[in-house]
């Protein structure tokens, strides 16, 4: 009691981000989850895919119980500093790219294959009534 929260910056949670070591940020707060990955029902792989960033969004979206979040205080490490969190649409500090990059691409994923698709109807459809 009396003491304050440590400060973390995004750089020193993202070193904490394998099976042995797994640390989560979830609503401005950091919390090692390492022991309780064997006990996640969604499994690990959900939770080590959301280090290196503020998984908050990827915790809101599944509607944990509040048993879960009442869970988080005994993994509570510390709060992140803001000042270290990328700011919207920019690429976070953690070399990661791909994916964080893609938005146009992903439309183009879709938009092509579609468009090909009305493509190929479009010549089967002209091959078969054109000799009529």
């Amino acid at each position: 009691m009396g003491s304050e929260a440590k400060l973390l910056s995004l750089h020193e949670v993202s070193k904490h981000d394998n099976k042995n070591d797994c640390w989560l940020i979830i609503s401005g707060k950091v919390y090692d989850i390492t022991p309780f990955l064997d006990d996640h029902p969604g499994g690990d792989e959900v939770l080590l895919l959301a280090t290196k960033k503020d998984a908050t969004e990827d915790f809101e979206d599944v509607g944990h119980s509040q048993n879960a979040r009442n869970m988080l205080a005994d993994y509570y490490v510390g709060d992140i500093d803001i000042n270290s969190m990328p700011q919207k649409g920019k690429q976070p500090p953690t070399g990661a790219s791909g994916a964080a990059s893609s938005g146009g691409s992903s439309i183009l994923m879709f938009v092509l294959p579609l468009l090909m698709l009305v493509l190929a109807y479009g010549l089967y459809y002209y091959a078969n009534h054109a000799s009529v």
